[in-house]
């Protein structure tokens, strides 16, 4: 299973401390994490998993797989910079959203015009008639048992 985890490459110390408890959780179920592969939320969620003894991958802008941060297990170094965002969440069974800015935005939206679940914690809330949009969590226990559940499902 594969579980990718999105948000902004610089944030708070309470976004970073939620990322790293999501990339741990998210290794202790045996599920793979994939992120973009750089700073602020994708390094703590790598870290946290890495700590649990899960694997990482990182989807990165550039063309260097040096640029990955350290806790990338496998960097993919794609040259798309932005664009790659589509194959963070198109390679994911589900998502989980971590705080954020315009970048995860838009991998919320990509997520969800193909059918990924996405999963938000301290994220965009987005609410709009007859649009299941984000499934909102109150924790990264609940935001990556949603997830695994709705991995499950497709």
């Amino acid at each position: 299973m594969i579980i990718a985890v999105i948000g902004a490459g610089e944030c708070t110390p309470e976004v970073v401390r939620l990322a790293e408890e999501v990339g741990r959780r998210l290794a202790e179920r045996g599920a793979i994490l994939i992120c973009g592969g750089l700073g602020g939320v994708m390094e703590a969620a790598c870290r946290g998993a890495k700590g649990a003894g899960g694997t990482t991958v990182g989807v990165l802008p550039g063309t260097n797989p040096g640029d990955a941060n350290p806790y990338v297990d496998i960097p993919i170094a794609t040259g798309m910079g932005q664009a790659r965002n589509v194959i963070v969440v198109a390679s994911a069974q589900a998502t989980i959203a971590v705080g954020g800015g315009y970048g995860t935005l838009s991998e919320i939206g990509h997520a969800r015009k193909l059918g990924i679940p996405v999963v938000g914690l301290e994220t965009w809330n987005l609410k709009k008639e007859g649009y299941t949009g984000i499934m909102e969590a109150q924790s990264p226990a609940e935001a990556v048992e949603r997830a695994i559940a709705w991995a499950r499902k497709r």
